[in-house]
């Protein structure tokens, strides 16, 4: 189906910016496990992209494939921040379906997450700009959360798991 074929009552994004925030929504809604898969789900929407633009437009959205909680590979956003309840919303999802395991020590909490997720987990966090959350260093499957209370890491790496739905943390 080409922009032509479409139904005269589809919204079509008409630019750039547009159609990446139709594939931002998507991303947040469905899982989505690789271009040719949102190429398809576009083009069912009367949307045609090229492989390359498509490709351009997941780059600049800051989208990456991340391993959700289930084992399969998804594309997510990082580009979510609307709000607090919205950053929240985001971290309690991300904790739920990334977080495998928190530990602590002193001011610290080590946050275990799937191969690749490490960048975009820390992005969550500090998008949630939590007055306890001194920052984030983030790895390729760890992210080290720093505490701004000297003994607070084992309270914060609490917090991550509680928002996950798991148990105690490891002191």
């Amino acid at each position: 189906m080409t922009m032509s074929d479409a139904t005269p009552t589809q919204s079509i994004p008409a630019t750039k910016a547009a159609r990446q925030a139709l594939i931002r929504k998507m991303l947040s809604t469905q899982n989505i496990h690789s271009q040719g898969e949102l190429a398809l789900e576009l083009r069912t929407m009367g949307i045609e992209v090229t492989q390359a633009t498509l490709s351009r437009d997941l780059v600049d959205i800051g989208a990456i494939k991340v391993r959700r909680g289930d084992g399969e590979y998804a594309y997510a956003s990082s580009d979510d921040r609307d709000g607090v309840d919205d950053a929240k919303s985001r971290l309690d999802r991300l904790c739920e379906e990334l977080l495998f395991s928190a530990e602590a020590s002193a001011n610290l909490a080590v946050l275990r997450v799937p191969s690749g997720a490490a960048q975009f987990f820390a992005s969550a966090i500090d998008g949630y700009e939590d007055d306890q959350v001194l920052g984030t260093v983030a790895g390729d499957d760890t992210v080290l959360v720093v505490a701004r209370d000297a003994m607070g890491g084992h309270d914060l790496a609490q917090r991550f798991l509680d928002r996950a739905g798991r148990r105690r943390a490891s002191a």
